[in-house]
Order: C-alpha cells, then sequence, then structure tokens
C-alpha cells in the first residue's frame, strides 16, 4: 500500500533500508530523537521495526538501541530526501 513519509521519519526509513539486516544506531547515524522517529514509523504506518538493545563501554558506558527494518520497504519516489 502506497504511503507518503516526509521529514525526519523519511530520513529513518531510508537509513534503516540502507543498514540491511545489520541494522542501526543513533551512534551510527546521529539523529536527536531516532526513538521518536522508530515510534512514528510503527504506530502511524504500520512498519514493523525491531529494537535490539546493546550493552557500550567507554565514558559514558551504558546501553544503546539498534533498530532492524523488518518489513518489506519500497521507495516509488524520492524528492529532496538528503543523506
Amino acid at each position: 500500500m502506497p504511503m507518503t513519509i516526509y521529514g525526519r521519519e523519511a530520513w529513518c526509513l531510508q537509513s534503516l533500508i540502507d543498514a540491511g539486516k545489520r541494522g542501526c544506531t543513533p551512534i551510527d547515524r546521529p539523529a536527536p530523537r531516532w526513538s521518536a522517529y522508530v515510534h512514528d514509523l510503527r504506530h502511524d504506518f504500520g512498519i514493523i521495526i525491531e529494537t535490539i538493545h546493546e550493552d557500550h563501554g567507554g565514558q559514558f558506558s551504558g546501553t544503546h538501541a539498534r533498530y532492524v527494518l523488518h518489513s518489506d520497504v519500497t521507495i516509488l519516489e524520492q524528492e529532496g530526501l538528503t543523506r
């Protein structure tokens, strides 16, 4: 079913498509509100995205999320999307 996704949600979806099965993290692809973009894609558009929680070390050790796209998505048309 065709749908229009724009703005940061479109950027997030393109990042997930580009990452493939390895998924991506806010560490790999910095953006201010990854969890919000993923939430919108899941709840507003019904896109299946897995969240994997990973540990990381360093000065600010803790955990971060890795997001993996599981829905089959095809980009039909792109306007003004910069990577």
